[in-house]
């Protein structure tokens, strides 16, 4: 059988892709959570033993994620997290302001998306007194999501989920994550208590300034990392 290492149960459950789409999803969880950062080196052998699945799956895995771009293959070195560029950075808030903006501003506030707004705020609050800084992370990339809810569209919410994945290895590059995400919290919950109160083209005004100032913010906190490196 190609899962030799792979523990009995396992083997019989799921088909090897399906298995190989549900381990790469575990690897994007620990992404979306801040549990691998950009570099990180991932061990073959750490991996297949610790999620339980052959080598040959993992390289299945390894194959899927290096295509989406979470994960990117060196020769003689193995397989890393990506790390985002410049310019990674300024499309993904390209394709944010051009997502999100129209999204927000033709919604209704009654929107069931609304109250998820609303609860990633409250998630972001709690995290933030907890000083649980990923978890507010966490809490502002699910904000974000519910906004694309708002415009009812499957497609363009499942291509979102991929660029959450590269925004959360564009957060990763920071060492600081209270200084990245706390000035946020606040500013997400004047948007989502515009849309509640009906002014959804405020809301979204506000929202595109808030995506070009975050833009400014993270593009001169990653100049002064690679200065430093």
């Amino acid at each position: 059988m190609a899962d030799g290492s792979a523990t009995p149960t396992t083997r019989s459950s799921e088909p090897a892709q399906t298995l190989a789409e549900t381990v790469a999803g575990r690897i994007r969880e620990q992404v979306i959570f801040g549990r691998l950062t950009p570099g990180s080196h991932l061990s073959e052998l750490t991996l297949s033993e610790e999620l339980q699945v052959s080598r040959n799956t993992l390289r299945e895995v390894f194959r899927i994620l290096t295509k989406e771009g979470l994960l990117r293959y060196e020769a003689n070195r193995g397989v890393f997290v990506s790390t985002p560029g410049m310019s990674t950075i300024i499309d993904i808030y390209r394709v944010r302001r051009l997502i999100e903006c129209p999204a927000l501003a033709q919604a209704h506030p009654g929107h069931p998306a609304v109250k998820r707004m609303r609860a990633a705020v409250e998630d972001a609050r709690h995290c933030r007194e907890a000083k649980d800084w990923l978890g507010v992370g966490s809490a502002d990339i699910a904000f974000h999501a519910a906004i694309v809810e708002l415009a009812d569209s499957p497609r363009l919410s499942s291509f979102y989920a991929q660029i959450s994945l590269e925004l959360r290895l564009v957060f990763g590059l920071l060492q600081d994550p209270e200084f990245l995400h706390g000035p946020f919290i606040d500013q997400n919950l004047q948007i989502v208590t515009e849309l509640e109160a009906g002014r959804a083209v405020a809301a979204s005004e506000m929202l595109e300034a808030y995506l070009l100032r975050a833009e400014r913010f993270i593009l001169g906190a990653y100049a002064r990392i690679t200065a430093q490196a």
